[in-house]
């Protein structure tokens, strides 16, 4: 893979799509992936389901290749007398970080808001030493309470407002786990053109509140080897001993080992390890002792399990407001999930 298309991973990443209200980013999916796939259409939870036919295929193998396309965000649980909107959070969220933060909050009407919390200035000594919890904070709408009630209520989803930049050689932005990697999955099926069993490219729904649409997809599908695409850790900063770096950034796309939900099949790491030798690529192996991937639903829910395992890039400051991955680290993955679907059949799978 050459270069990063800016402008369409831009539009990927700000393309509103939280747990439960992923209708908008699948549309924008949909859009770049009719025309290169054999197949696409979506299943009642709501995952997009795109599948490319392989050229050798004779005891109908099925591989599944997912990333998740929620993100973490909050929906709508109250609207005070004074128009200030309370919420709750659908995924994981790192409280200190979403002071000021701008959202968007999608009723009849978009509403642009900021999250807001009890000044410092008006802090007793014990609260400004205390972390503020995320059910104390507070989204300020701008408006009284009855032009609020006009186009917001409660259950109406929200997400971050922000746009994709670089920042020296990396890609600065919110939303980029699992956007980055919806990417990869679009350019994989833009690139690939013989993969050796067919491919089931799933775009999944809910990850971030417990690998749903990959439980449903997984077991629908029911494929023989699995491949999730996500992303993981990279505490290579200021502060943190290396033993507990999980990964690096710019040091190649990550084989997972292990996470909190899957012990990865060592044959399917073995044949990542493998593509990614024979495209001259490096790469660095994961172990992610807090945190799960779509890798489980994909392992677990097949009718016999399936021979899994996944790819991650590397992501400072994950479930912050801002995310930050290397490009290069993206190609990586691009580029060797595109050689280990076509050599798919020149592993060995036995025990």
């Amino acid at each position: 893979m050459k270069n990063i298309n800016f402008d369409l991973l831009n539009d990927i990443v700000t393309t509103p799509g939280i747990p439960g209200f992923e209708h908008a980013i699948r549309k924008r999916i949909i859009e770049e992936i009719k025309d290169v796939v054999d197949e696409y259409y979506t299943d009642n939870i709501g995952n997009l389901i795109t599948v490319i036919k392989g050229k050798r295929n004779p005891e109908d193998k099925k591989v599944m290749v997912a990333a998740h396309m929620d993100e973490i965000g909050f929906m709508v649980s109250h609207i005070d007398d004074n128009g200030f909107v309370k919420f709750i959070p659908l995924g994981g969220f790192d409280p200190k970080t979403v002071t000021s933060m701008r959202v968007i909050v999608h009723g009849s009407k978009d509403l642009i808001g900021v999250m807001g919390s009890k000044p410092v200035h008006s802090m007793s000594p014990e609260e400004r030493n205390k972390v503020v919890k995320l059910d104390e904070y507070f989204i300020d709408l701008g408006l009284p309470k009855e032009e609020v009630e006009q186009y917001i209520q409660p259950g109406n989803p929200i997400s971050r407002k922000q746009d994709l930049i670089k920042v020296g050689n990396m890609l600065n932005g919110k939303s980029l786990d699992d956007r980055i990697c919806v990417y990869a999955l679009i350019e994989t099926l833009k690139t690939i053109k013989n993969p050796a069993y067919d491919v089931y490219g799933v775009f999944t729904v809910q990850e971030e509140v417990g690998l749903r649409g990959a439980h449903v997809a997984g077991h629908g599908i029911d494929p023989d080897f699995g491949i999730a695409l996500d992303v993981t850790v990279a505490n290579d900063i200021p502060g943190i001993p290396a033993e507990k770096k999980v990964t690096a950034m710019g040091n190649g796309v990550a084989v997972k080992l292990y996470d909190s939900g899957t012990i990865c099949d060592i044959r399917m790491v073995e044949h990542l390890k493998r593509s990614a030798s024979l495209v001259d690529l490096p790469f660095q192996t994961e172990i992610l002792p807090a945190g799960g991937t779509d890798t489980a639903g994909i392992q677990r829910m097949a009718k016999n399990g399936a021979i899994a395992g996944a790819l991650s890039v590397p992501m400072r400051y994950l479930h912050q407001t801002t995310e930050m991955a290397h490009e290069e680290d993206v190609k990586g993955m691009v580029t060797t999930l595109v050689k280990a679907l076509e050599t798919m059949d020149e592993s060995t799978w036995e025990y």
